[in-house]
């Protein structure tokens, strides 16, 4: 809190609701730029006019929301957001790998690959990676990755990544968010002493849309719906180790860490594997394109 982002760059995907949407005022308050990557562009500019109408336009011009076009199940829509910040942005200070999808029913992407693990790490892979010049050049610089603590029930399955032989989407959504871990902690491993740091997060069972896919019955719902408002986080609470992690001076230079509530936190020795980090991306930059 406090902490001032004049001056600082940020983007957010997923940032039209939920965390990544509270995370988007915050630092907006903070002064920043924030470049809000979408999938639906009607409704982040309706998300924008919202957090604008609460945070306030401020007289000196510090602090401004962008809306930039971003679909992470489309790899043609990945490297046409990040042609265009090439383009248009001096500087790149923070990615926050915040959008996702969660127990999807079996759907694959544009470019054929399972929904969960496609949106959830190679679409941010590839995002990332394309950025990764401008996030060097505007060093000091950080990338934060929203996993899960439901990693804990995944496994990387390299002889079926894409779910072809078998499909349980409770499985997929915790490979996927074991596969953001693993991808921060190589990713962090790649860019020691550049200036780059990235950390991954469980921002902790938090009421958002993220939910949409799980079919609760219709008895149960009026329970469920207390219990979620009795136990788990509002957005703006699930965000602030996001938050925390792309602007506290507390973690600057910290990188290849894990955290939630923001405090670092131990993980389960499959999320620490550094032979399966590296084959996993290896693997990654088959997928979408960056080695042939």
């Amino acid at each position: 809190r406090g902490a001032s982002m004049r001056g600082k760059t940020v983007i957010i995907t997923g940032a039209n609701s939920g965390l990544g949407r509270a995370a988007a005022a915050e630092l907006l308050r903070m002064r920043a730029r924030v470049i809000m990557g979408c999938r639906d562009r009607a409704r982040a500019e309706r998300a924008a006019r919202e957090i604008r109408a609460e945070v306030g336009e401020r007289a000196d011009g510090a602090g401004e929301l962008v809306v930039r076009e971003l679909d992470l199940a489309s790899l043609r829509s990945v490297r046409a957001f990040c042609h265009r910040v090439l383009q248009e942005e001096s500087r790149l200070d923070v990615l926050i790998n915040n959008a996702g999808i969660f127990q999807c029913p079996y759907m694959k992407t544009e470019d054929g690959f399972e929904m969960q693990f496609g949106v959830n790490h190679l679409g941010h892979f590839l995002l990332t990676n394309l950025l990764l010049g401008l996030l060097k050049n505007s060093a000091p610089s950080r990338v934060v990755v929203v996993s899960s603590k439901l990693y804990k029930y995944g496994e990387i399955n390299f002889e079926d990544l894409n779910s072809e032989l078998s499909y349980n989407k409770s499985f997929c959504y915790s490979r996927s968010k074991l596969a953001n871990i693993l991808f921060a902690r190589e990713l962090a491993r790649r860019v020691e002493g550049t200036g780059v740091t990235v950390n991954s997060l469980h921002p902790g069972i938090v009421r958002t849309n993220l939910g949409r896919h799980v079919n609760i019955p219709l008895l149960a719902k009026p329970l469920f719906n207390l219990v979620s408002w009795a136990f788990f986080k509002t957005p703006l609470e699930g965000a602030q180790t996001s938050i925390y992690l792309a602007s506290s001076p507390d973690v600057e230079g910290v990188s290849g860490k894990h955290f939630g509530d923001c405090k670092e936190e131990e993980l389960l020795p499959k999320a620490m594997d550094d032979l399966v980090a590296r084959k996993l991306w290896d693997i990654s930059e088959v997928m979408v394109g960056l080695l042939k």
